[in-house]
């Protein structure tokens, strides 16, 4: 979330950025004007209650002082303009509330600025080619691959060891059944990625909750904007306030009600119902399934204040993803590159402002090292202001080269993020020797998708007999195996 001082002190050029992001300029202007406008209209309400209070407790004064002089007539004169306050007062702490929102809701839907270096952009065809590695080894791995190289599900139905057929079944679409050797492979991939951040990178280790509430997905941006690409739980709001919200808007009667419980209600019945709903199950409401380990990792500093001396703070973990990908119906519907559910290593960096920009160059080769580790050939890519995400200020895509596309395919994503999540988390840290507080910036990446490189493996590693030979690298976590091979 952006700072509305700043905003108020800038007007111009948060305007500019969002037409980087891809706003008509009347769009941005108008967005902007309106934050300002919201801005104005709050703080001109709080003047107004401020000079209220003052003039009830200057008139509260002025009674006592009546009332020694025995001028009964000013004091209850006064005593009526002090109770006209006291009710414009509570109804003007509600209305303060309502403008507070109104900001707030506006604020919360309104990107990150982009850095200077970012280039301005439409899509991905915008992005900018920072470096590749590794394309001697995409010619090198041509002849064994024979005339034209499969794509990972070609391979991985051959072998028995991918069934999309069953999970289809179980599930859906979007989702993958990995059997045997391959579900080990998979397996192998993440405690790999894991051992290799722990030991040489210098992350810690966690594992976090797979379900967060609302306020964790503010924190890290997902909520508001994003919710249809979430998986939300059935816990949902507990029954009295779904039940009351039916009765206000009139869409439910008590047959309704009855239907619902599955039997007769009386007065009474009714409300030992609801009085247990809120006694006895005070939490239940509606949870969200993780998209990314970004978001627990990341909230795991929400609402405190961090010493200096502990920053940077680097976590990994290895955790199943969640997304319904509702923006890209029809992309990628063969095979497990998109899918509802799948494994990812993410990297996430706690810092401050000044170490923000070189933490993220090295979170980012924290994670090409993986692909370098796995000899899989990438390219790294400098999104521009049109693909970056609503969180980001930079970012770099790191792409995997697939045989079976002719294609290279994103398999990982480093965002640095500045303080616009910890404005949103109320993350903040006090630097050594001063008193003040500041925000901390955050930074995430994929250190990388682990599904995503087992698609890259097979099709890398794929050999014209329809084996996979298994990267040296992974060989200690495969118990020695060197292929895999239909049984």
């Amino acid at each position: 979330m952006l700072d509305i001082r700043w905003i108020r002190e800038n007007p111009d050029i948060l305007a500019k950025a969002l037409m980087k992001r891809g706003q008509s300029q009347a769009s941005a202007e108008s967005t902007v004007s309106d934050l300002i406008q919201k801005d104005e209209d709050r703080r001109a309400h709080l003047g107004e209650l401020q000079v209220k209070q003052e003039r009830r407790n200057a008139a509260s004064k002025e009674i006592g002082n009546a009332m020694r002089a025995g001028d009964s007539a000013r004091a209850e004169e006064l005593q009526a303009e002090v109770r006209g306050i006291k009710e414009f007062i509570q109804n003007g702490e509600a209305r303060e509330r309502e403008l507070d929102k109104a900001l707030n809701d506006a604020l919360a839907v309104i990107p990150n600025i982009p850095l200077d270096d970012v280039p301005v952009g439409k899509d991905e065809h915008d992005n900018v080619k920072v470096r590749e590695w590794g394309t001697e080894l995409i010619t090198e791995r041509q002849p064994r691959m024979g005339n034209k190289p499969k794509e990972h599900f070609e391979i991985g139905e051959a072998l028995g060891l991918m069934d999309f057929e069953r999970a289809a079944k179980l599930s859906g679409s979007r989702f993958t059944v990995v059997r045997g050797k391959l579900a080990r492979l998979e397996r192998a991939l993440g405690q790999f990625m894991l051992d290799l951040h722990t030991n040489e990178h210098g992350y810690e280790e966690v594992q976090p909750p797979l379900l967060v509430k609302d306020e964790a997905m503010f924190g890290t941006g997902q909520l508001p904007k994003f919710k249809e690409d979430l998986f939300a739980t059935g816990i949902s709001v507990p029954l009295r306030e779904r039940l009351l919200n039916a009765m206000i808007a009139g869409t439910v009667s008590v047959s309704d009600i009855e239907r619902l419980l599955g039997f007769q209600v009386d007065k009474r019945t009714f409300n030992e119902i609801l009085d247990f709903e809120l006694t006895q199950q005070p939490d239940r409401r509606e949870f969200y399934l993780i998209p990314t380990a970004e978001v627990p990792l990341t909230n795991l500093v929400r609402e405190e204040i961090l010493d200096a001396k502990t920053l940077p703070r680097r976590m990994t973990a290895l955790t199943p993803c969640f997304r319904s990908e509702a923006g890209s119906a029809g992309r990628d519907t063969r095979g497990m590159l998109r899918q509802h559910q799948f494994n990812k290593v993410e990297l996430v960096s706690i810092t401050d402002a000044e170490t923000a920009d070189a933490e993220h160059e090295r979170m980012t080769g924290c994670a090409e090292e993986v692909l370098k580790r796995l000899g899989l050939p990438f390219r790294t890519m400098l999104l521009c202001t049109g693909d970056m995400g609503f969180g980001s200020r930079k970012t770099y895509d790191i792409e995997v080269w697939l045989p079976g596309q002719n294609a290279y395919r994103e398999i990982s994503s480093c965002s640095v993020c500045g303080d616009f999540q910890a404005r949103r988390m109320e993350a903040r840290y006090r630097p050594e020797g001063e008193k003040q507080t500041r925000f901390v910036h955050t930074l995430n990446g994929s250190g990388v998708a682990v599904g995503r490189a087992l698609i890259a493996v097979i099709e890398n590693y794929q050999n014209e007999d329809g084996s996979v030979t298994i990267p040296e690298v992974l060989r200690p976590y495969m118990g020695g195996m060197e292929k895999i091979e239909r049984a």
